[in-house]
C-alpha cells in the first residue's frame, strides 16, 4: 500500500517555501501527497487526514503558536480514533529545543530542527519520515473492525477506510465489507457527474464554484467528490492537489477522496468504480468524479458516471482539432472555462458548431446547445450560474426530485463577461517599459557621440588656430556648432548646467528645493584628520561625451534618472531608521514603540501584526487561533486597539510617521488607523475647547488629519499571491479595494501617506534571487499604475503615493537593485506615462534579509546584517530596518533590537566611508552590475509580458513557480555546502551546542511570547466591543456589503464600518460580496 501523506503550512502562516520543497521530495520518495498549501487550520488538516485515510501529516510553522497547533492536531486525531497517524513538523529555529522535547512528549512523531537539516540534508529528513511510517498498516483486523455495520454519509472516517479497503484488497473482501456497511437500498441511486477535461482547464476551481452554488441553492445536499490525479511511473509517488483549490470543502456535508491512478494507464483510478459504489451505499445525494487531464481520444470517465461535463479552454489549436475530441460527442455539457482569455468567444462559436455537427442538432439555437462558457476564477460568475442551472435540469436525485438551481442572470451578450483589471489593449505594458528603457539608452548613445564629436571638433579647431590655420579652424568651429545644435535640448542643458552645478557642490554649500521650499545644506564633512570629505563625490571627466553619458545614465542624487538617489542630499538631523516592532497586545507594543523612539525628535514607527490580524480574523479561544494571538506581532482587531497602539504619539505631527506591514485586510486596518488619528485630534479639540467638537468641526478635523498624517501601508496584494500568501479576498476584489483606497486618497487630499508599499522583501524571503525580486516587484508596481489609470486616475495624482520595499541579502546583485529600480521607474514614469518629477521618484525602504538569519551560530547574524545595512546606506535607501540577530528564533528582545539599531547608527555616524552619500558612483563594477541587472530585469519583463502581463502570469503561476525553483536551488546549494554559510555549513563550531531536543535542558535564551493573561485580555476586550456595538454592527456591515455590491467606494464606507465592527466581522461580511482567495499549488 503506498503511503499517503498530507502536507500543509499552519493556520495563518503563508511561509510555504519549506513545505513546498518537502512535498516535492516526499512525492519523489514514492508517497501519495495530499497537499493543502498554506494557512490551514487544525480542523482542515485533521478532516483531510480522515477523508483521505492518510498515514501521516507533514507540517511547517514559522509564525508562532506551534505548541498549540501541533498538539491540537494530535488531540483531534486521537479523539477521531486515528491515534496511529504520525505527525512530522518543522519550523526552523522558531521551534526551540525545549519545545521540540515537549512536542515529542505530547505525541508528535518528529520535529525536525535546523541541526537535522544540516546533518541529515533534505533527502535524509524525507528518508527518515518514510522510514518512520513504513510499519503503518491501515488494514489490520483491528483497523477494519470499524467496518462492521452500516455507515451513514456523515461518517467520513469509516467511508475513507472502506475506500482504502477497496483500493488495496481483493474483490471478495471488499464486497463482504460493502454489504455490511450499506445503509441505503441498492435500487436508490444518487446521480454521478463526471468532470473531465484537458490539464490546466480549471476543473478543480470550477468544481469548487459549483459547490458554492449547491451551498446556496441546496444547502442540505450531501455531496461526495472523487478526484483522480496521475501516479508517477518512475517513483510511484503522486501529487494529489485538487483540495488546495477547493474552499467549499469546509462544509460538513461534503466529503472528498483523492485517488491516485496507480498505473491504471487512464485518467481515472482502476478503483473509481468501487469508490462510487461506496458513496452510493452510504447515502450521498450527489457524487462528482473528477479525472486527471485527458487527451483528445480519452473518455474513460463515461463508463462510471451518469452525466459528464467536459471542461476545456480556448487553447485547443486549429479548429480541425475539435473533430478529434471524443468528449464533444458524448459529454452532457461542454464547458469552455477561462472565458476571460483572448479567443474565448470564437472558441465558443467553433465548439458549438462542432457539437451541432457531431450530434446532428441543426434544429435548435446556439443557446440551446449543451455548450457554455465560464470564468471559474471570477467571483459570482454568471457563466457558472448558467452551468449549474443546466446541470441541475438533467439530474434526478435519489429521492426523485430535480435539484433547485437559481436562474442565471446573464449579460446581454448571453456569455460571461470578464471584469478586466488591465484593459486587453494594455496587457503588453511591461514590454513597452522595456522598449522605453532601451530606447532611452539608445538615444543616450547617439547624443553622447554628438557631444564627443562637437568637443573634438572644437579642440581640433583650437589646435589649428594655434598653428595659424584660421580658415580650417573656422570651418571646424562651424561644424562643431552644427553638431552641438543637433544635440537634444535636454542633453545640451545637462552639459551647459554642469559647471555651475559642480561649482556649487565644490563651494561647500548647496541649495535645492523640496515641495517649493529652499533647503540649504553643507556639501563637505570634516574628518578627524581635517580632510574635507565631499558628501557628494563629483565626476571629473574632461570628455563631454563621457560626462553626458554619466549624466544620462547616473547623474547626481536628486536628478533624473535618479540612479544615485531621489534626493540631492540626505537629512542630517535624523538617521533613516525604521525599526519593526509588534508583540502581544496593543499596550505592550505601544511600550516598545516608546522605547524605540526614546530621546529621538523623530518618531518612525513600523508595525508588525500577529498572523491572526494578518489574515483578517479576530482572536479566539480555539487552540490553533489562541496560540497565535499576539505572537510575532501585535494583535489588532478593533479601532479601540488601534488607538491604544499609538497612545502617546501625535499621529499628525510632521515628525511622526507610521508604517504598517499588512496586506490582505490592509484597507480595514488602514481605516482603523485613520480613525484612530482622527479620534486623537477630536480629543485634543475637546481638551483645548472644553467641549466636544460639533459635527461640522468633526468634518474639519477629519479633513485636516487625513491631509497631514504620514506613513505607509504595505497593501501589496500582487506580491501576496506570488510569495507571502496573506491573501484573504479574491484577487479581483482585493485590487478593487486597493483602487478604492487610492481614489479615497485623491478625493480627500491624503498626500503624505503612501497607499501601497510595493514589496520585494517577501518575494525574496519566499526564495527568489535578487533579480527575480527586483523584476517581479517593479512589474507589480507597474501593474498598479496600469490599473489605477484604467480606473481614470491621473498618473500624478497617485504615483507619488507609491513606495517600494526591498530586501538586501548577500548576493552581488543586491549591491545595485535599488539604483536599477530607480532608473527603470524614472524612465518609465517620464517617457511612457508622462509623469512629473514627483511621480518619477522611486522611493524605497530596505530591510536586511531575514532569510540570511540562522539559528546556528546565531551571533554571526549581526555580521551579515551589518554588511547588508552598509549596502542599503551606500545606495541611498530612503529608510532602513536592520533585523535583530535573534529573529531566527523569536520576536526580538529589547536588547537584540538595541543591537540592531546600533548597526545602523554605527554605519551612519561612525563609519567614515558613509560620510560620502554616493560612494558607489564611478565604480567600474557598480556600473557593470547596474547595466547587467537592468537588462536581466527588462528581459524578465518581456517574459511576463508574453504571458499576459503580471495577472496573466499569476494565473499560470509563473512567478510562484520561479520563486519556488529558485528557493529549491538555494536549499540544495546550502545543504550540499556549495554555497558557503559561515557557522552553518562552513567554519562550524565543533563545540557548538546542538539546536535540537538533546540540548533542551541547557537551553537558556530569552524568548518573547505573549502571556496567557495578555491573550485573555484580547478576548475580553473583543467581547466587550462586540457587546457595546451589537445593535449597530449588523446594519453597518449590511451597508458595507451594499456599497460593495453596487460598485461604490468600499474604503470610504469602511471608514464608518470600523467604528462599530471588529476586523473578523468585517472580513466575513466582505467574503460574501467579494469572494474568498483560492490557493494555488
Amino acid at each position: 500500500m503506498p503511503r499517503r501523506i498530507v502536507t500543509a503550512a499552519s493556520l495563518f502562516d503563508g511561509h510555504d517555501a519549506a513545505i513546498n520543497v518537502m512535498r516535492r521530495l516526499i512525492q519523489a520518495a514514492g508517497a501519495e501527497v495530499i497537499h493543502l498549501g498554506h494557512d490551514r487550520s487544525a480542523k482542515d488538516v485533521v478532516d483531510t487526514i480522515i477523508h483521505e485515510d492518510a498515514h501521516a501529516v507533514a507540517l511547517s510553522s514559522y509564525q508562532g503558536g506551534h505548541m498549540e497547533y501541533f498538539t491540537y492536531i494530535r488531540e483531534l486525531l486521537d479523539a477521531a480514533g486515528r491515534e496511529e497517524v504520525r505527525i512530522f513538523a518543522g519550523g526552523g529555529g522558531t521551534i526551540t529545543p525545549v519545545e521540540i522535547r515537549d512536542l515529542h512528549e505530547a505525541g508528535i512523531t518528529r520535529i525536525y530542527s535546523p541541526d537535522d537539516g544540516r546533518n541529515m540534508g533534505l533527502v535524509g529528513m524525507i528518508d527518515d519520515l518514510m522510514e518512520k511510517t513504513e510499519d503503518l498498516d491501515l488494514l489490520t483486523p483491528e483497523s477494519l473492525s470499524e467496518l462492521d455495520g452500516p455507515i451513514s454519509a456523515n461518517e467520513h472516517g469509516r467511508i475513507a477506510r472502506l475506500i482504502t479497503l477497496a483500493e488495496n484488497c481483493d474483490e471478495e473482501t471488499f464486497r463482504t465489507a460493502l454489504a455490511k456497511c450499506r445503509s441505503r437500498e441498492d435500487d436508490r441511486k444518487a446521480p454521478v457527474v463526471g468532470l473531465t477535461g484537458t490539464g490546466g482547464a480549471g476543473k478543480s476551481s470550477l468544481l469548487d464554484e459549483l459547490m458554492l452554488r449547491i451551498i446556496r441553492d441546496e444547502p442540505n445536499l450531501r455531496v461526495a467528490f472523487l478526484c483522480t490525479d496521475p501516479t508517477r511511473k518512475r517513483t510511484g509517488g503522486a501529487l494529489l492537489g485538487d483540495r488546495i483549490r477547493m474552499n467549499s470543502l469546509s462544509n460538513s456535508n461534503f466529503y472528498m477522496r483523492s485517488l491516485a491512478s496507480r498505473g491504471s494507464g487512464k485518467e481515472v483510478s482502476d478503483h473509481l468504480g468501487e469508490a462510487i459504489e461506496v458513496c452510493q451505499a452510504v447515502g450521498f445525494d450527489l457524487i462528482f468524479a473528477e479525472t486527471s487531464g485527458i487527451g483528445q481520444a480519452d473518455d474513460a470517465i463515461t463508463n462510471h458516471v451518469d452525466h459528464t461535463l467536459y471542461v476545456m479552454t480556448a487553447e485547443y489549436g486549429a479548429h480541425t482539432q475539435l473533430e478529434k475530441i471524443e468528449m464533444l460527442d458524448v459529454a452532457d455539457i461542454v464547458v469552455i472555462n477561462k472565458f476571460e482569455r483572448r479567443g474565448a468567444v470564437d472558441a465558443l462559436r467553433a465548439v458549438r458548431k462542432q457539437v451541432r455537427r457531431n450530434r446532428n442538432l441543426f434544429g435548435i439555437s446556439d443557446e440551446e446547445l449543451p455548450v457554455c462558457g465560464t470564468i471559474a476564477s471570477q467571483f459570482s460568475d454568471p457563466g457558472v450560474d448558467d452551468l449549474w442551472a443546466r446541470l441541475a435540469v438533467i439530474m434526478t436525485l435519489a429521492d426523485g426530485r430535480t435539484p433547485t438551481a437559481r436562474a442565471a442572470t446573464m449579460p446581454p451578450s448571453g456569455m460571461p463577461e470578464p471584469r478586466h483589471i488591465i484593459p486587453p489593449e494594455r496587457v503588453h505594458y511591461l514590454a513597452e517599459v522595456s522598449a522605453a528603457v532601451r530606447d532611452y539608452h539608445n538615444r543616450t548613445y547617439g547624443e553622447v557621440q554628438k557631444a564627443r564629436l562637437a568637443q573634438q571638433l572644437a579642440e581640433s579647431a583650437n589646435h589649428l588656430e594655434a598653428l595659424g590655420k584660421g580658415d580650417q579652424s573656422n570651418e571646424l568651429r562651424l561644424e562643431a556648432t552644427e553638431v552641438l545644435e543637433d544635440l537634444h535640448p535636454s542633453a545640451r542643458n545637462l552639459l551647459s548646467d554642469w559647471p555651475d552645478t559642480a561649482e556649487q557642490y565644490d563651494s561647500g554649500a548647496y541649495t535645492y528645493q523640496v515641495r517649493g521650499r529652499d533647503i540649504e545644506a553643507d556639501t563637505k564633512v570634516e574628518s578627524l584628520s581635517g580632510s574635507a570629505i565631499p558628501r557628494i563625490a563629483l565626476p571629473r571627466f574632461e570628455d563631454k561625451g563621457t560626462l553626458l553619458n554619466w549624466l544620462r545614465r547616473e547623474n547626481l542624487p536628486g536628478n533624473f534618472p535618479y540612479t544615485g538617489g531621489v534626493f540631492p542630499l540626505k537629512r542630517t538631523d535624523e538617521d533613516p531608521t525604521r525599526m519593526f516592532a509588534g508583540e502581544g497586545p496593543a499596550s505592550r507594543t505601544n511600550e516598545r514603540f516608546h522605547l524605540l523612539s526614546k530621546a529621538s525628535p523623530y518618531t518612525r514607527l513600523s508595525t508588525a501584526f500577529d498572523s491572526v490580524t494578518l489574515y483578517g480574523r479576530d482572536p479566539d479561544l480555539r487552540p490553533d487561533i489562541y496560540g497565535k494571538v499576539g505572537e510575532s506581532g501585535v494583535s489588532i482587531f478593533t479601532v479601540d486597539e488601534m488607538s491604544q497602539l499609538f497612545d502617546g504619539f501625535d499621529l499628525v505631527d510632521r515628525n511622526t510617521s507610521v508604517s504598517m506591514t499588512i496586506n490582505g485586510p490592509a484597507p480595514i486596518i488602514l481605516a482603523m488607523f485613520f480613525n484612530a488619528a482622527v479620534r486623537q485630534q477630536e480629543t485634543v479639540f475637546e481638551k483645548e475647547n472644553g467641549r466636544p467638537p460639533l459635527p461640522e468641526e468633526i468634518l474639519e478635523i477629519k479633513e485636516k488629519t487625513l491631509s497631514t498624517v504620514r506613513g505607509t501601508v504595505q497593501a501589496d496584494i500582487l506580491k501576496e499571491d506570488q510569495a507571502q500568501n496573506t491573501c484573504i479576498f479574491s484577487t479581483d476584489f482585493s485590487l478593487k479595494l486597493m483602487g478604492d483606497v487610492q481614489q479615497f486618497y485623491i478625493d480627500n487630499d491624503v498626500r503624505n501617506h503612501y497607499s501601497v508599499s510595493i514589496s520585494g522583501y517577501h518575494i525574496a524571503e519566499a526564495g527568489a534571487n535578487p533579480i527575480s525580486q527586483l523584476a517581479f516587484t517593479l512589474a507589480n508596481g507597474l501593474t498598479y499604475v496600469e490599473y489605477y489609470r484604467a480606473r481614470g486616475m491621473d498618473i500624478d495624482d497617485f504615483a507619488p503615493n507609491l513606495s517600494f520595499f526591498f530586501s538586501n541579502g548577500m548576493d552581488p546583485e543586491y549591491t545595485v537593485i535599488s539604483r536599477v529600480a530607480r532608473r527603470i521607474w524614472a524612465i518609465a514614469m517620464r517617457d511612457l506615462y508622462g509623469g512629473n518629477e514627483r511621480s518619477q521618484k522611486c522611493k524605497m525602504h530596505i530591510q536586511t534579509s531575514g532569510r540570511s538569519l540562522h539559528a546556528q551560530e546565531i551571533d554571526f547574524n549581526d555580521i551579515r546584517t551589518t554588511l547588508q545595512a552598509l549596502l542599503a546606506i551606500q545606495d541611498n535607501a530612503n529608510s532602513l530596518h536592520t533585523n535583530a540577530y535573534d529573529e531566527a528564533i523569536t520576536t526580538p528582545t529589547p536588547d537584540s533590537v538595541r543591537r540592531a539599531l546600533a548597526i545602523q547608527m554605527i554605519n551612519n555616524r561612525e563609519f567614515g566611508w558613509n560620510k560620502c552619500e554616493n560612494p558607489m558612483q564611478g565604480s567600474f563594477l557598480i556600473e557593470e552590475l547596474t547595466d547587467m541587472v537592468e537588462e536581466a530585469v527588462l528581459q524578465e519583463f518581456e517574459r511576463i509580458s508574453e504571458r499576459g502581463g503580471v495577472l496573466g502570469s499569476m494565473e499560470m503561476m509563473y512567478q510562484r513557480s520561479k520563486i519556488q525553483d529558485e528557493s529549491m536551488h538555494y536549499e540544495h546549494l546550502k545543504h550540499s555546502g556549495e554555497l558557503p554559510i559561515i557557522g552553518v555549513n562552513t567554519f562550524e563550531n565543533p563545540d557548538a551546542v546542538a539546536y535540537d531536543e538533546s540540548s533542551a535542558d541547557d537551553f537558556d535564551m530569552e524568548l518573547t511570547r505573549a502571556t496567557p493573561e495578555e491573550k485573555q485580555g484580547c478576548l475580553d476586550r473583543l467581547e466587550s466591543f462586540h457587546k457595546q456595538h451589537e445593535k449597530s454592527a449588523p446594519a453597518a456591515l449590511a451597508k458595507l456589503q451594499e456599497v460593495a455590491r453596487n460598485g461604490g467606494n468600499v474604503f470610504a464606507e469602511l471608514m464608518e464600518t470600523v467604528k462599530v465592527a471588529s476586523l473578523g466581522q468585517i472580513t466575513e461580511a466582505l467574503f460574501e460580496v467579494g469572494g474568498q482567495y483560492r490557493r494555488n499549488m
